[in-house]
């Protein structure tokens, strides 16, 4: 553990909403620190995901900052400007260090300019040096957030055992709705070990922005980050259930089926995601534009599926194994 840093207790820091409401009116900030719009590859090009229409949402609900991580773009801010009110600029990063890590992790980084960007997607795509990546964040006194730290991209090789290694270079790590509770667990008890902030963010790719959220205080960005990497804050999380799966591939449903008519542009979508772009090449169906009566036959039969909970329940059963695996070499690693 670093000189200074104590293990810290982070059940009380899990609030509930109402809890939350109350600490908002003595002064306390919300933000929910990764958001996904229209200009990521995996989100579907409709108007309810544009940056301009998620950020009036986030205004709407009352977000103290606001800010969009697209997967390696700064292209929101291109559309919206880099100085409008409450916004904070940021980026999700892909770095893929295979000697060091061994596997590809995501970064949040925020409050980053065009130039700023430009060198860190440099280290990031050429370099590929994680710990070059992290350097050039501290030297330029960038916030940053280790995103989802036991999930691991489908054709990279996983290596669980090193992401205790790797969360000690990082400030914040991440507790990510989309994410089982086991997972979480896992998160929170590396914050509690290494002394590391913690924030809860919904990584939306579907516009539910909001739905949990971190709370600190700070007049300005910075202080507000800086609580959290102090551990001066409080998260009200959600983890990824039956029932929140089901909601969320219902609403992908009506996403593809039903806004995404009003824009064709979905040509060349793809999630990575197979149920998902199973769904989109079936809405792409030259058949179902033929015939709007089948088209929505075919969104019927898609919910009746998706409400058996069936599809759900095999996903999350295929993460619990993920889950005992990542546990069984996290403890071979403490017994080397």
């Amino acid at each position: 553990m670093p000189m200074g840093r104590r293990p810290r207790n982070y059940e009380e820091k899990l609030i509930t909403p109402e809890r939350a409401a109350e600490l908002m009116e003595e002064g306390w900030r919300r933000a929910d620190l990764h958001v996904h719009t229209t200009c990521s590859f995996d989100v579907l090009p409709v108007r309810d995901l544009h940056p301009e229409s998620l950020y009036e949402k986030a205004l709407k609900i009352g977000m103290d900052y606001i800010t969009f991580t697209d997967h390696d773009t700064i292209e929101a801010y291109e559309i919206l400007g880099w100085d409008r009110e409450k916004l904070v600029p940021g980026v999700e990063m892909n770095v893929y260090d295979p000697e060091f890590a061994g596997h590809k992790l995501h970064i949040n980084v925020f409050e980053l300019d065009k130039e700023e960007f430009f060198e860190l997607r440099e280290i990031a795509e050429i370099e590929h040096d994680l710990k070059s990546f992290i350097k050039y964040l501290r030297r330029h006194k960038l916030p940053f957030i280790y995103n989802h730290p036991f999930w691991f991209e489908f054709h990279h090789e996983p290596n669980p055992s090193a992401v205790p290694r790797l969360a000690k270079l990082f400030p914040v790590l991440e507790y990510n709705m989309n994410e089982l509770k086991q997972k979480n667990e896992l998160t929170i008890a590396l914050a509690e070990r290494f002394g590391k902030g913690i924030a809860a963010t919904t990584d939306t790719h579907s516009g539910r922005l909001g739905k949990v959220y971190t709370l600190a205080k700070g007049e300005d960005f910075k202080e507000f980050f800086r609580n959290i990497e102090k551990g001066k804050n409080y998260i009200v999380p959600e983890d990824l259930t039956r029932e929140l799966l089901i909601d969320e591939m219902n609403t992908w449903i009506d996403l593809i089926f039903e806004k995404s008519q009003k824009n064709r542009d979905i040509k060349g979508y793809l999630t990575g995601i197979k149920s998902l772009d199973a769904m989109v090449r079936i809405s792409r169906s030259a058949l179902l534009n033929c015939f709007p009566g089948l088209n929505r036959t075919t969104m019927s039969l898609l919910y009746m599926i998706s409400n058996t909970g069936l599809p759900a329940s095999f996903y999350l059963h295929s993460e619990k194994i993920i889950v005992k695996e990542i546990e069984k070499q996290i403890e071979m690693e403490k017994q080397k």
